[in-house]
């Protein structure tokens, strides 16, 4: 079984992870033949490309693949992979992302290629763009999703996005959530060296955040609360894991509003080092407006963290409201106060809480679970 992926970039984040881990599963089948092709990874999310330039024959970039709109860059780059899966002869070409999404479908499509299969890590439309963007892309999904076999969805919600959008059938979707490895997370501990290098009291309340300094990823509501949060809580701590373009908006943000001492930046760090992050929270905050399901929730849970996340796309799948943390609607900032402060002042509930969210996730999200259903799918739809 000869398979190809394509992705735009291999920055450090959850889509990018999970197809790193995908293909590194699978080229331990002996039965498959795997291939990675990504355009050119750049900025300040990090990089993932070192994991796989290890293996020899497995990565494969693309120069003119990049993430914006160009179209003689577009053109370039659907061109390129026809040829490349004309010379592979992949029976399977599977996508991730937007940009690399469509156009790997297109050249995929193209090249006669038996099977074609794309990953819906996070919604390509919705309200979050303004409307020229949102009819945009959801007419190029459209359009792409008529080249498609099949789908794979990370959370039922990105199925039932589609659908409504009209792409694809019910039959079309598989649910495969995006695993892990859990062990170093069910090990995490709250390690007062690991505090201690950080700048935190031993009695401070710490509330994780792990996301991109980036737009739509919900940090401004987080300092909109974070000075009533500081009154009521003094020795609370927003500890933000990850860099991005924003950093120094947010730095100079937190100076502004008077909260300075709360709010500390771990910059860009390797996943590698997320257990032992989560091991000194308290609790952990997902806000993000646009995302498939957010692997920051399961991996919190797994550490036995307690979460609070606002009610989109799939969040809602893992964070159980009152079960598993607290399910806030987007944008209700006095919920969001609240739900922190309870959880700040309540060391018993946070144990509740997380324990139930431990129970939920350490047996639906590990990578092996990832792997092996990627691979029957794969061998179900060639049969």
């Amino acid at each position: 079984m000869r398979v190809a992926h394509v992705i735009t970039r291999l920055i450090i984040g959850g889509a990018q992870e999970n197809t790193v881990a995908t293909v590194l599963g699978l080229q331990e089948k002996p039965d498959v033949d795997v291939r990675l092709y990504c355009g050119p990874t750049i900025g300040p999310e990090g990089s993932l490309e070192s994991l796989v330039e290890k293996v020899d024959g497995l990565f494969h970039r693309i120069p003119n693949l990049i993430r914006p709109i160009r179209p003689l860059s577009d053109y370039l780059a659907c061109r390129q992979l026809k040829r490349e899966f004309e010379s592979f002869r992949p029976d399977i070409v599977h996508t991730h992302s937007g940009k690399a999404g469509f156009i790997g479908r297109l050249a995929a499509r193209r090249a006669g290629v038996q099977k074609i299969i794309h990953s819906i890590h996070g919604p390509s439309f919705g309200p979050f763009q303004g409307c020229l963007a949102n009819g945009l892309f959801r007419s190029a999904e459209q359009l792409a999703g008529r080249m498609t076999d099949h789908f794979i969805n990370v959370a039922d919600a990105m199925r039932d996005q589609y659908l409504a959008a009209g792409i694809g059938q019910a039959d079309d979707y598989t649910c495969i959530p995006s695993g892990f490895n859990l062990q170093p997370f069910l090990e995490a501990e709250n390690s007062p060296a690991k505090r201690e290098s950080l700048g935190l009291s031993p009695g401070d309340f710490v509330v994780g955040k792990i996301a991109r300094l980036f737009e739509l990823k919900g940090h401004d509501d987080l300092f909109d609360i974070a000075p009533r949060l500081a009154r009521r809580i003094p020795n609370i701590r927003f500890l933000l894991v990850g860099d991005g373009v924003w950093r120094g908006r947010f730095e100079r943000l937190a100076k502004q509003i008077g909260c300075e001492q709360n709010f500390l930046f771990t910059g860009l760090v390797p996943p590698a080092e997320i257990p032992s992050l989560i091991g000194v929270m308290d609790a952990l905050v997902h806000l993000s407006r646009r995302e498939g399901l957010p692997r920051a929730l399961p991996q919190a849970m797994a550490a036995a963290k307690p979460v609070v996340a606002f009610n989109c796309d799939g969040a809602s799948e893992v964070c159980l409201d009152e079960k598993t943390g607290y399910l806030i609607e987007p944008g209700d900032l006095l919920k969001l106060e609240e739900s922190l402060a309870k959880l700040a002042n309540d060391a018993p509930l946070r144990t509740a809480l997380g324990q139930a969210g431990q129970a939920l996730v350490k047996d639906e999200f590990t990578v092996e679970q990832l792997v092996e259903r990627q691979y029957e799918l794969y061998r179900r739809l060639l049969a």
